[in-house]
């Protein structure tokens, strides 16, 4: 099984998380984002969308990081994906609230113009509008994200078990360490995150993308 990834893309993390924790044999190659590979005829041909990741094997091909780490759940049977049916909805609900909310706001709108000239918009004053709209919905979606999806109670996303919900998360929400944002005051949401970035291969799969916040250290951020 091959993977196909770049170590800063904020999809590719979770999924590179998931294999080293669960120690899932796997061959990671790296497809370079920032010369333009993806978009070269050898990729494309693999995935047509151009994007990471893309999982290999044999002459079946899956992108799309959330249903990645479904098949790979599914494939070791990993109790990070619960067979109970109603368990196994929450985890899908989770995940796709993160991909069509929090990703939405956070990545596209709030992080990504900031940080990429491919995703700057065309002019100063359409910029600041989408960010300003991109920092309240960030701001709404972390406090329902400590106040009622996390709570007081609940240790992981979907109550107190870590699922494949809580990896995918986990890379949209630390987007906002790119920004500095102060975490502490969503405070279920530090607790969170803290724990999940207290996992042993957390260091190793984040290496490249903290040398790359590292870079952007003197740059002055719109952030929650």
């Amino acid at each position: 099984m091959k993977i196909y990834y770049h170590p800063v893309s904020t999809t590719s993390r979770p999924v590179m998380l998931f294999c080293l924790e669960n120690k899932i044999d796997t061959e990671f190659a790296v497809v370079d984002l920032m010369t333009g590979e993806h978009k070269q005829p050898a990729f494309l041909g693999k995935n047509p969308t151009g994007l990471v990741p893309l999982l290999e094997e044999g002459n079946f091909r899956l992108s799309e990081s959330s249903a990645i780490l479904k098949y790979l759940a599914d494939k070791t049977n990993s109790p990070t994906y619960p067979r109970d049916l109603q368990a196994r909805a929450k985890v899908n609900e989770m995940m796709d609230w993160t991909n069509t909310q929090l990703c939405r706001d956070m990545a596209y709108g709030l992080v990504y113009p900031q940080i990429f000239p491919t995703h700057q918009r065309r002019s100063d004053e359409a910029q600041q509008a989408t960010l300003a709209w991109a920092k309240d919905n960030v701001r709404n979606w972390f406090k329902v994200l400590d106040e009622k999806i996390l709570g007081a109670n609940n240790t992981h996303l979907c109550g107190n078990s870590l699922t494949i919900a809580d990896y995918f998360a986990s890379s949209f929400v630390g987007l906002g360490e790119i920004l500095r944002v102060d975490y502490s005051q969503f405070p279920n949401v530090n607790r969170w995150f803290t724990r999940m970035k207290a996992m042993p291969n957390w260091a190793k799969v984040n290496e490249v993308f903290y040398g790359f916040a590292g870079s952007l250290k003197d740059k002055k951020f719109e952030a929650v």
